[in-house]
């Protein structure tokens, strides 16, 4: 342990950068931060594979040790396979991954375990590593698993795989020490399960506003870059292209408008779905509705302010179980949202009291159709739901504020009997 470290973690994580995954920003910035405030962090990383080339990984795997933040953030990335399209495939690389990371960390010396929940075989990775070591573990959970796999109708209730997972599931909650989730419905939902209130602390995800913020139209390269219209009335989407996200909402929608020519839909990403969505896109004929590479972080105020809107949407029945982190992108650049969501969740409760965009129900293309329907022909409440959207961002969910807590909860947990 370094000199004047208050104490050490050991943390897993399945990405990190150089890789390009959805909100990877937030495990970057919680490590350097965890480092910053005194806490020696070694954090277990499999080679990159995610949006890097061949080159970039095989240099990573001549440097499998990265030391950062004065010594206190040290990564060790481990070799295993490259990512695949496959669920079988990925999920036998994640369980390897995980033996991997129960081997390495057994060996060493640590105060605290913290793992996030993708994917959901951390959970239980962390626990049992917890037993072994009888030192405290911290979890942090983005999606409620395997209550997602139901939402984006990959397992049905009470199917073996479902049944499987709520085994991960439960022993993961029941060792677990501290549990931080991301909404109230997170909260509400494992509380149904039987996890202890007390054992819950609830710290949104953020955002860094003096990195993702409005970029005027007149300073905005990416016009040029695509050969985009400042003309035109544009609707952004960013992020995966996989089942949860259900980005059929979005084509159907485009259908709808395809003959308002100044409209137009852009779709930045990459997911399992890819393909599926392009030719669906294909078929309907749809030329007010483009496919572009998925940008990385340092590009999302950019890629944000193309769009006079930008949507959030998930399947239905998936609402309750996440809380997409590109929300908070989309309202620091000043965009109003459209989110086609789940009703009765924190989204909606959001949408409709912080005046940050319109909602409509999960699957409902004829609602997101008619809200940008609405909004292009009255354009004076996009500057009033942008405004009010980087304003909330500013004063809720600063790095600052929500890193702090989680530092707090991991910190607190050396008290935890």
């Amino acid at each position: 342990m370094n000199k004047g470290s208050d104490m050490k973690a050991i943390v897993f994580s399945a990405y990190y950068e150089p890789e390009v995954a959805a909100s990877l920003y937030l495990s970057t910035n919680l490590y350097e931060d965890m480092a910053g405030s005194g806490i020696d962090v070694d954090l277990f990383v499999p080679l990159p594979t995610r949006g890097v080339s061949d080159e970039v990984r095989n240099k990573y795997k001549n440097h499998k040790v990265e030391v950062r933040c004065n010594g206190r953030l040290r990564i060790h990335r481990i070799g295993i396979p490259k990512e695949g399209k496959s669920v079988i495939g990925r999920a036998a690389r994640y369980i390897l991954m995980n033996a991997v990371f129960i081997l390495k960390s057994i060996s060493s010396k640590a105060d605290v375990i913290f793992v996030q929940s993708t994917p959901p075989t951390q959970g239980a990775t962390a626990a049992i590593i917890k037993k072994v070591m009888h030192i405290p573990f911290v979890y942090n959970l983005q999606d409620v698993f395997p209550d997602s796999l139901v939402g984006t109708g990959i397992a049905k209730k009470g199917s073996a795989v479902y049944r499987m997972g709520r085994v991960i599931e439960n022993f993961t909650y029941r060792n677990a020490d501290k549990i931080i989730v991301i909404s109230n419905d997170m909260k509400t939902n494992i509380m149904t399960k039987g996890v202890p209130e007390s054992k819950i602390e609830i710290v949104n995800n953020w955002i860094d506003g003096n990195v993702v913020k409005p970029i005027p139209k007149d300073q905005n390269y990416m016009y040029e870059k695509f050969g985009l219209s400042r003309e035109n009335f544009n609707v952004v989407y960013a992020g995966n292209l996989g089942y949860a996200q259900n980005i059929e909402v979005i084509i159907k929608a485009a259908e709808v408008l395809k003959d308002c020519s100044d409209i137009k839909f852009l779709i930045f990403g990459k997911g399992a779905q890819e393909e599926e969505y392009k030719n669906m896109a294909a078929e309907l004929n749809l030329c007010n509705l483009s496919f572009f590479p998925i940008q990385p972080y340092s590009e999302v105020s950019y890629v944000y302010s193309l769009g006079d809107v930008s949507i959030v949407p998930c399947k239905k029945g998936f609402g309750s179980s996440a809380m997409p982190s590109k929300t908070w992108s989309i309202m620091a650049a000043g965009t109003p949202v459209l989110a086609s969501f789940d009703s009765d969740t924190d989204m909606e409760k959001l949408i409709n009291s912080q005046k940050v965009g319109m909602f409509n129900h999960a699957e409902d293309w004829e609602g997101l159709s008619s809200n940008i329907k609405y909004l292009y022909s009255n354009r004076e409440y996009l500057q009033e739901y942008g405004r009010n959207a980087r304003k909330y961002v500013e004063e809720n969910i600063s790095r600052e504020k929500c890193v702090g807590k989680y530092i707090m909860c991991i910190k607190n947990s050396k008290n935890i009997n």
